[in-house]
């Protein structure tokens, strides 16, 4: 099992400040209440979006051009599942490995030139530990050279509507010239569940891959610590900052997030997924009211707590309030500043 990562103090107030923000933003948020505008977050951009209605619940710089590190994953996915849908790939089919994919830098499934690999572990290797070498040998198995597939996700890109989007590689590593914006990368996340729901669900949630006797845990720790959150990807690099795209289900409704440029993985993407999820029956903040009737009013040396007992913050504001439906959070009984319960 994966040892999680402490939540930072940091963490824990962009953590609870998005569960406000994303409840008080919802579609069932009182009509006639004064939503304050998003906060300014320790983040790049977000986004989070009521994934059938496509209603946008919270976002900050959603349009501000940013590099997103392995993110560039999803995309290569999305064109590698649509080739083995048109047929001009097989699960089955054995792909030769590259020295260029076998020498790329960054996280590896560690294939190898004389070990041919299958169109399925390849998948495997790329969703589920992020290996670019997996994502180098899918990009030249579809169309010979990675720059050729690079000049296809740009026009995928296109067709999808992600006008702020452009690709240089199929792995995500640095380039100027690669960038792409929030906005287009929950587009991205909508059209891959949406038009590969059998492989998204066979591939996404999947907690570790062995390959090559190396057993990898799948490098989203959201499928550990929420267990409606089904997939998606996370990416990193030292300009690029923590990044996840994140998705979370229950019943028929479903929840994207983005988020890009965090401090640290943590605690970011689990809020923003976990609060914009939730069923929240009424808050208060300051002096808007958001919902139905019961409402608490937390103060200061409240605590947040999320699930397995883990700190997340306190706040001084008065944030929220009864919850129902997913019931994430809980209020518990005032205690010291940073005390786990």
């Amino acid at each position: 099992m994966i040892k999680q990562p402490l939540f930072t103090r940091t963490i824990g107030i962009i953590y609870s400040t998005l569960f406000f923000v994303s409840m008080s933003l919802s579609p069932n948020a009182h009509a006639d209440a004064q939503v304050p505008p998003p906060p300014s977050l320790a983040l790049k951009a977000y986004l989070v979006k009521d994934f059938n209605s496509g209603h946008v619940i919270a976002t900050q710089n959603a349009g501000m051009r940013v590099e997103p590190a392995s993110l560039t994953k999803v995309m290569t996915a999305y064109l590698s599942l649509k080739a083995l849908k048109n047929g001009h790939l097989q699960l089955s089919q054995t792909l030769p490995v590259s020295e260029k994919a076998w020498k790329v830098e960054g996280s590896k499934m560690f294939i190898e030139p004389n070990k041919p690999v299958t169109v399925d572990e390849l998948l495997y290797g790329m969703i589920i530990v992020s290996g670019n070498d997996a994502s180098i040998a899918l990009a030249e198995g579809i169309a010979s050279t990675e720059e050729l597939f690079a000049g296809m996700m740009n026009k995928e890109a296109q067709r999808l509507g992600m006008k702020n989007t452009h690709y240089m590689n199929a792995t995500g590593l640095p380039d100027p010239q690669h960038y792409t914006t929030a906005e287009d990368l929950a587009k991205l996340a909508t059209a891959l569940i949406h038009d590969f729901p059998a492989e998204y669900k066979r591939l996404y949630s999947v907690k570790e891959y062995l390959y090559n006797n190396i057993k990898q845990p799948n490098r989203n720790r959201l499928l550990w610590l929420d267990p409606y959150v089904d997939g998606m990807k996370t990416g990193h690099t030292e300009s690029a900052g923590y990044c996840l795209i994140s998705s979370a289900k229950r019943g028929n409704t479903r929840r994207i997030s983005v988020v890009l440029g965090a401090p640290t993985f943590a605690g970011s993407s689990l809020f923003v997924v976990r609060g914009g999820t939730a069923n929240v029956e009424r808050v208060q903040f300051g002096q808007a009211t958001y919902g139905g009737a019961g409402v608490v009013k937390l103060t200061a040396g409240d605590l947040y707590v999320g699930a397995g007992g883990l700190d997340i913050g306190t706040s001084e504001a008065c944030v929220c309030c009864q919850r129902r439906g997913f019931g994430v959070f809980q209020r518990t009984r005032p205690v010291a500043r940073s005390t786990a319960i």
